[in-house]
C-alpha cells in the first residue's frame, strides 16, 4: 500500500518541480529587463552594425580615396577630389536627369493610384478588395528583368503598342510625341517617355498599398460629420480626407523616388547614352573599376534622400508606413 501510494505522490511532484524551475526563470528574466532587451536584440544589431552600417561606413570611406590614373590603383589617402569631379557639367546633368525622372515617376504614381486606393478603402467589399490587392501584388510575383524587357518588346517599333497605333491609325499621334525634344526618340522603347512608362508599371504597387493604409485609417466618424455639418463631399475631400490620408501619398513616394533614382536596369534596357546614376555607378565599378569615383556618385542620392526622409518625417509620413 505504501509502494502504490508513494507512485502517485511522486508523479505529481515531478511536474511542481518542473514548473516551479520554470517559474525561477522567468522571475530571474523578468527581474533584469536589460537583459532580456540584450538577448532580443544582440543579433539583429550585430548584423545591422557589422553588415549595413559596415558596408556604408566604407563606401563613404571610398569616396574619398582617388584613382591614379597612371597605376590604376586606388591611392588610400584621403582627398575631395572625387567629390570636386561630380561637380563638372555631365555629372550635373546626369544627377538633374535621374532626379527629373524620380519625380515624374513619384507624381504619376500618386495621381493613378490615389483613385484605385480610395475606392479599395472606402467602396470595395471585401472580395472586391482581395481581388484589387491581388492585382496589384501580382506584378511584383514575376521576375523583374522579364518585366522590364516585356516592356521592351511591348515599346518597341515592331510592338503591340505602335502596331495599336497603326491600328487606329494614329501613328501621326505617336510620331508627333517621339519627336518632342528630351522625351522622345526613335521609338517608344529608347525613349525618356518608355522609360517613364516602365517605371511606373513596376513601382506603383509601392505607391497604392501606402496609401489604402492611411484611407483606412481616416476615422469615418469625421466623414459623417462633416456631411452633417452641410459640408460638399468635395470640399470634405479637399479639408478633411486628403490630409489626413497625405502622410500615405509621402510614405509611397518614398519608395518610388528612391528605388527609381538608384534602378539602373531601366535606363539600361529602355534609354539611350544618356546616363542615369545607376548607369554611371555600375560604368565606372564594373568597366573604368573606378571604385572611389563611384562611390563619391552613390553617396549623392543617400544625400537627397536623407534630405527628402527628414521632410516626409516632418509630415508623418513614417506613421503611414
Amino acid at each position: 500500500m505504501e509502494t502504490a501510494e508513494s507512485k502517485p505522490a511522486n508523479s505529481q511532484r515531478r511536474p511542481v518541480l518542473s514548473s516551479g524551475s520554470g517559474h525561477r526563470l522567468s522571475t530571474y528574466f523578468f527581474r533584469r529587463p536589460r537583459l532580456v532587451l540584450a538577448l532580443l536584440l544582440g543579433l539583429p544589431l550585430l548584423w545591422l552594425v557589422a553588415v549595413y552600417l559596415g558596408s556604408l561606413s566604407t563606401l563613404i570611406l571610398q569616396s574619398f580615396f582617388r584613382l591614379d590614373s597612371f597605376t590604376g590603383q586606388v591611392v588610400h589617402r584621403l582627398t575631395l577630389a572625387n567629390y570636386f569631379e561630380l561637380l563638372h557639367r555631365a555629372n550635373l546633368d546626369i544627377f538633374a536627369r535621374t532626379i527629373l525622372m524620380a519625380a515624374a515617376v513619384t507624381l504619376a504614381c500618386a495621381i493613378l493610384a490615389y483613385p484605385l486606393a480610395y475606392y479599395m478603402a472606402r467602396y470595395a467589399s471585401s472580395r472586391m478588395k482581395s481581388l484589387l490587392y491581388l492585382l496589384v501584388l501580382l506584378p511584383l510575383w514575376s521576375s523583374y528583368l522579364v518585366r522590364v524587357y516585356a516592356w521592351r518588346l511591348i515599346l518597341a517599333k515592331e510592338g503591340i503598342a505602335s502596331w495599336f497605333f497603326h491600328a487606329f491609325h494614329l501613328d501621326w499621334l505617336l510620331g508627333g510625341v517621339l519627336k518632342i525634344p528630351v522625351i522622345g526618340g526613335p521609338s517608344l522603347s529608347v525613349s525618356f517617355l518608355g522609360m517613364w512608362l516602365v517605371f511606373i508599371y513596376v513601382w506603383l504597387p509601392y505607391m497604392v498599398l501606402p496609401i489604402v493604409a492611411s484611407l483606412e485609417r481616416v476615422p469615418g466618424s469625421l466623414l459623417e460629420a462633416s456631411a452633417d455639418l452641410g459640408a460638399r463631399p468635395s470640399s470634405t475631400f479637399r479639408r478633411i480626407t486628403f490630409p489626413l490620408a497625405l502622410p500615405g501619398v509621402i510614405a509611397g513616394s518614398i519608395f518610388t523616388f528612391s528605388l527609381t533614382m538608384g534602378d539602373f536596369v531601366v535606363p539600361y534596357s529602355l534609354g539611350n547614352s544618356s546616363f542615369f546614376i545607376g548607369q554611371a555607378v555600375l560604368s565606372l565599378q564594373g568597366t573604368a573599376w573606378n571604385i572611389p569615383l563611384a562611390a563619391a556618385f552613390t553617396v549623392v542620392p543617400m544625400i537627397v534622400m536623407a534630405i527628402y526622409l527628414l521632410g516626409s518625417k516632418r509630415m508623418g509620413a513614417f506613421d503611414a508606413l
